[in-house]
């Protein structure tokens, strides 16, 4: 529910401050991060948080339930898990701000002939224009897994100057058992011995 998701840990606000004199010419002085829903089958309520940055350039996002798996044993709705953050961040007028990089973390089993696919969506709250990109993984694979999402200055969207709209980040993994479905094969963006957490890097610029 997201009232639960609201008042639960998932939602965390920071104010970050800083001297102006101290902050880089194109970064503002504050930002203030808060997550407004954190909602998905691979984020149920209590599994994911989200923490800023202390240089407000950066957010990390950290799941312990986020999984995907094919084949034995797995269910027809077990192959896709998503995530889906709204977030509101505030800062000074005169700055806007857009994603120019994600860094994705996890652990892949994927059997001889398995698949699997992890994607990030970027889009601003009433905009058209978003961001993509997907990356394949393919079996035999039993290790962690890294993506990197980059976008180039040009690609980068921006929210609107002087106008507030909250920023949407939908995360996906999908894995296709292929021609191993008598075996399991899965992908995760978690992990049982420690947290594995999704980063995200702001590019922010003057109006």
């Amino acid at each position: 529910m997201l009232k639960t998701i609201a008042a639960a840990a998932l939602v965390l606000t920071a104010i970050l401050t800083a001297p102006a004199a101290q902050a880089a010419p194109d970064v503002p002085d504050y930002v203030r991060i808060d997550v407004v829903t954190v909602n998905g089958s691979g984020c149920p309520a209590g599994t994911a948080a989200v923490a800023p940055a202390d240089d407000r350039t950066a957010f990390t996002v950290t799941y312990s339930d986020y999984l995907a798996q094919a084949g034995q044993g797995s269910s027809p709705t077990d192959f896709r898990k998503n995530c889906q953050l709204n977030i509101r961040v505030s800062y000074p007028q005169g700055f806007t701000y857009g994603i120019a990089q994600a860094d994705y973390r996890g652990f892949a089993h994927l059997e001889a002939g398995a698949t699997g696919v992890e994607k990030g969506t970027y889009y601003f709250q009433g905009m058209s224009q978003s961001a993509s990109r997907t990356h394949s993984f393919s079996g035999p694979k039993n290790d962690n897994w890294q993506a990197t999402d980059r976008a180039q200055v040009w690609e980068i969207v921006y929210a609107p100057c002087g106008q507030v709209r909250h920023l949407n980040i939908n995360t996906e993994l999908r894995v296709n058992a292929g021609s191993s479905s008598k075996a399991s094969s899965f992908m995760t963006m978690d992990s049982t011995d420690s947290s594995v957490s999704t980063k995200y890097q702001f590019s922010w610029k003057r109006c």
